[in-house]
């Protein structure tokens, strides 16, 4: 890539710029990273940007599945496992299937085998769009579950027909008993290589106590599962997956609360920046792929652009409109009945199927021998660009218009989880009333505190009359948060006048921020 540190400037300066943008006008950020970098890619000046295949699929792709899956609901996925088995696979193969029938009709002297290399690359879907606007607008977080728990699985789904296809396109032979085989060995390989890993690295990370080195085997996690697992022909993103799951529901017993603190901090930046860099880079491919397309008549690249679009929407809503009947036809369990969504959520469900950054990484992977590439590459940005924009924008009309809103189930089981923590702090300072090294007014002091903190909680769930308990927690919470302002100033103060250095500052500013954090609102 020429004019490498024009490139990286170029991409940063992008990225923070339009998701402040986005953030001002309150559009998710995805969006208006794909649509700032396809303006930037025809500004004169700006450098020759070409999205490399493998840096996606080998660079991005793991640290983000294995984010994902390690900050999973895995409760929630294991009650609608069979919802998401069902969207990441079966709907995965009907939307290649009904994508290549499309694209077949349309495009003339286009062999089965690319037809079917196109649907399984824009078969997955990316949640990053689709959840922000649905936490935004408080849709019920079962259906964010739901649809972040499709992405993680669906990309391994897609990926597997995808490499089939490519086969078939080199000449070889296809079988369909073959090809099933060896979806179900990718699967079934990636989920033992990321069991493996994971049990080797929770091992590893139980014996150490060094902050810098947990957190570099955190980011290594997911290559350390997906590098393997593609290297001898398994699903490297099920591997990655399955490793994250696994680490994330031990993390509790191999990490400190000080590295767990450090971890979010680092991920959080990290899956935003890498996300945005890849949003940004999708944009920025328009011109080159224009160019390619010269030739052609826009018209006829226009329109069949436009089919495929409509094809992978409509064979979502018709999925999401017809497989939940046939699922309630053949299981009547009382516990289905209790679990089945109602069509307002089908609705928001089946508009949310957003394609991203790895459908268009696949399409780039294509062989330069493959028939009309260029038209397969465009007509991906083409259903990206219209699954991100047209969907995107609209999403947040449609549920306010069906009225869709959060059930209060997270904050109910918050409330649940902070009252009996508190319930197990008094139990425990009792026990500690006990011992010879505690004092009289230490105990004293806790106790109060924290059955303050119980009767305010219980009052808040409503099992007892509220006495003022929140007034009087709001008014502490504030004076407590002024005295801190007031040690975060004095110690910016020493740092300012040369007593204290920037590292000491640092320190206590990170233990008043701590404190902070703590006070319950």
């Amino acid at each position: 890539m020429d004019h490498i540190e024009a490139v990286i400037v170029s991409l940063l300066v992008a990225v923070a710029f339009l998701s402040a943008l986005a953030t001002r006008i309150g559009v998710p950020y995805p969006i208006l990273l794909v649509v700032g970098g396809l303006g930037l890619g025809f500004v004169p000046g700006v450098p020759d940007v070409r999205l490399q295949p493998d840096l996606v699929l080998v660079v991005f792709l793991p640290p983000l599945l294995y984010s994902g899956a390690f900050f999973a609901n895995l409760r929630e996925l294991r009650a609608d496992l069979r919802t998401i088995t069902l969207n990441s696979t079966l709907l995965v193969v009907a939307t290649a299937t009904a994508v290549a029938v499309c694209a077949h009709a349309l495009v003339d002297d286009l062999p089965w085998a690319v037809c079917f290399a196109l649907g399984a690359i824009v078969a997955p879907t990316d949640p990053l769009a689709a959840t922000a606007i649905a936490r935004r607008y408080d849709v019920p977080r079962r259906t964010i579950n739901i649809l972040e728990g499709e992405s993680l699985i669906n990309d391994a789904s897609a990926l597997v027909i995808y490499k089939i296809a490519l086969g078939a396109v080199g000449g070889a032979a296809f079988s369909l008993l073959h090809a099933s085989l060896q979806f179900v060995g990718a699967a079934a390989g990636g989920v033992a290589i990321g069991l493996v890993v994971a049990v080797l690295l929770r091992e590893i990370r139980r014996r150490l106590d060094d902050p810098p080195v947990e957190i570099t085997i955190s980011l290594l996690s997911g290559y350390a599962a997906y590098v393997p697992a593609d290297a001898i022909g398994a699903s490297g993103v099920v591997a990655a997956v399955t490793t994250g799951i696994a680490l994330g529901w031990w993390a509790p017993e191999i990490t400190t609360p000080n590295v767990r603190q450090e971890l979010f901090s680092l991920w959080s930046s990290l899956t935003f920046l890498l996300n945005a860099i890849l949003f940004v880079l999708v944009g920025l491919q328009l011109p080159a792929i224009l160019d390619a397309l010269s030739g052609e008549s826009i018209g006829f690249v226009l329109g069949t652009a436009a089919a495929i679009s409509a094809v992978v929407i409509g064979t979502r809503f018709a999925w999401g409109w017809t497989m939940p009947y046939v699922v309630r036809a053949l299981d009547r369990r009382q516990i289905q009945r209790e679990r089945r969504v109602g069509w307002r959520l089908r609705m928001v469900s089946s508009w949310s199927g957003m394609r991203g950054a790895v459908s268009l990484a696949a399409a780039l992977a294509l062989p330069a021998t493959t028939p009309q590439r260029d038209l397969v590459v465009f007509l991906t940005f083409a259903v990206i660009l219209v699954t991100l924009v047209v969907q995107g924008l609209t999403l947040p009309a449609l549920i306010r218009a069906l009225g869709v809103h959060d059930d209060g189930g997270e904050a109910t089981e918050e409330l649940r989880a902070r009252l009996a923590a508190t319930q197990a702090a008094l139990a425990r300072i009792e026990e500690l009333g006990a011992e010879e090294w505690t004092r009289d007014d230490t105990i004293e002091r806790m106790t109060s505190l924290y059955d303050y903190r119980r009767r305010r909680l219980k009052a808040r769930a409503g099992k007892i009359e509220d006495d003022g308990y929140e007034d009087r927690s709001a008014a502490y919470q504030r004076l407590i948060r002024e005295v801190l302002d007031a040690q975060r100033r004095a110690i910016v103060g020493l740092r300012n006048d040369g007593t204290i250095s920037n590292d000491v500052m640092h320190r206590i500013e990170r233990e008043l921020d701590l404190e902070d954090q703590r006070l319950e609102i």
